[in-house]
């Protein structure tokens, strides 16, 4: 691997991490009840299978 070829892959992982870090901002909570969601179940991200709560 040449400089060039890792100086684009650290550049590729700084760009993935920081769209990540973003991303993870607009995320906004479940509100419990709210518009049929009681005892919804969590399927992506963090809090996955599990109920949300208020």
């Amino acid at each position: 691997m040449n400089t060039f070829e890792h100086k684009n892959l650290i550049n590729s992982e700084v760009k993935i991490q920081k769209r990540k870090s973003l991303f993870r901002g607009l995320i906004k909570p479940v509100e419990a009840g709210a518009h049929g969601t009681l005892n919804y179940v969590v399927k992506k991200g963090l809090g996955k299978n599990k109920i949300a709560k208020k």
